[in-house]
């Protein structure tokens, strides 16, 4: 379900007006998570790591409201809940999108979330189902081979998409502390920096519980 924001009310509409102009109104950032705590416990429930922090991830996300707007034909709405399209990489080494819906519930997610990462791999090409009508998203992926600093993505400056965009990196470990590098990247049209900052620290506490 979505609702319709009062452009006319909002406090933010020069800025939507000023970033839905341009080109690129995207922006980024990378951060460290610590995943100390979120490593272990996936480990003692027996879920999937990656799993775990996409879980984690869609909390955080649908805790922030600003992750919650989506523009469409130049209209902001809110959806009530936002769910992932995140890369699912196949034994072939070529990868697909999947579509993973949220559940508060961390069993429940887990399990529905394992029958659409099978559905992806076993299926050819990169578009495996129809995207056209979600755009209740965040798009997301993992490079659990990289310890990244930054990033950047591949876009279609012609194609409105104003889904924000999170990735995660190599886990490293030291001094007994595991961390990943996070990075998001987010319409600044529907989203500045405050909104971000505090995304990461709903993330990590996520992650610490």
């Amino acid at each position: 379900m979505k609702h319709k924001l009062d452009l006319s009310s909002w406090n933010r509409k020069t800025h939507f007006d000023f970033f839905s102009k341009f080109d690129e109104p995207f922006f980024g950032i990378t951060v460290n998570i610590d995943c100390t705590k979120a490593y272990e416990k996936a480990k003692q429930n027996k879920i999937s790591f990656f799993i775990y922090y996409l879980h984690k991830t869609l909390l955080a996300i649908n805790a922030i409201e600003n992750f919650r707007y989506r523009i469409i034909d130049n209209e902001v709405f809110i959806y009530d809940t936002i769910n992932a399209s995140t890369t699912i990489m196949r034994d072939d080494t070529t990868f697909g999108f999947s579509l993973i819906d949220h559940f508060e519930d961390l069993y429940v997610f887990s399990e529905k979330a394992k029958l659409e990462i099978e559905r992806v791999r076993t299926t050819d090409g990169l578009i495996t189902r129809d995207f056209s009508s979600h755009y209740n998203l965040i798009h997301f992926s993992s490079l659990p081979w990289v310890n990244f600093t930054s990033i950047s993505h591949s876009r279609s400056f012609s194609y409105p998409d104003s889904c924000p965009k999170i990735s995660f990196g190599k886990m490293i470990e030291e001094n007994g502390k595991r961390s990943m590098a996070m990075s998001v990247h987010v319409h600044h049209a529907l989203i500045d920096g405050y909104h971000v900052g505090l995304f990461v620290e709903e993330l990590q506490k996520q992650m610490d519980s």
